[in-house]
């Protein structure tokens, strides 16, 4: 038996199997014109595996390119465009940096410490104190997602001390969240009597 563990590794597996087999019949063309015609023909098929891709800018580009790649770059045509180099498919890519910047509440995000940092640069008004207000609004919301019962006002004012390195001492009020009075809270009743007169309504008409 002939199974796919015992063949030839895929360059590009979404090609398939043939595709490679023909590249690789082309490679062996003795006729360089001959070669040349085989490889528009194997590049016209691989066009034709990914139809939705014929509008994208360079498609055909990117067709040449990865015939290229699975030839192992030795196949010795007239290539439309210029190829990639070899070099960059064989050394690992560099190293990708990471931030080291340190946040001291990583639930708030660096956003935060950085408006704060802002805050702290502004004159004191009305402008500064609304900052701060939109700021514990959305500070209080992201304490909301991790624990419920610790998002309260003085959780909020001690967090903007400590970010702030102590230069923001704000008062309790400005830091001060909505109150969810009963009146704005649904009543079952009046929803279920708002019901009826629909239902009794739709079914007069």
């Amino acid at each position: 038996m002939d199974y796919n563990s015992q063949r030839k590794p895929l360059v590009l597996p979404e090609y398939g199997r043939h595709i490679h087999k023909m590249v690789d019949y082309a490679k062996n063309i003795e006729d360089r014109e001959e070669r040349t015609r085989a490889a528009n023909a194997i590049v016209a098929v691989m066009g034709n595996l990914f139809p939705h891709l014929r509008d994208v800018s360079d498609f055909k580009h990117k067709l040449w390119d990865h015939l290229a790649i699975m030839s192992d770059f030795e196949i010795d045509i007239d290539f439309p465009y210029s190829l990639p180099q070899r070099d960059n498919f064989v050394g690992k890519p560099s190293v990708v940096p990471y931030s080291e910047n340190k946040m001291a509440f990583r639930h708030y995000g660096k956003l935060i410490e950085q408006m704060i940092g802002k805050a702290i640069e502004m004159e004191e008004g009305e402008l500064k104190n609304h900052l701060i207000n939109l700021l514990s609004n959305h500070m209080r919301k992201s304490l909301l997602s991790w624990n419920k019962d610790y998002a309260t006002d003085e959780r909020i004012k001690q967090d903007i001390y400590k970010l702030s390195h102590g230069k923001l001492d704000v008062d309790l009020e400005l830091v001060k969240g909505p109150e969810i009075r009963e009146s704005h809270l649904p009543n079952n009743n009046n929803i279920n009597r708002q019901r009826k007169r629909h239902y009794v309504r739709k079914s007069r008409d």
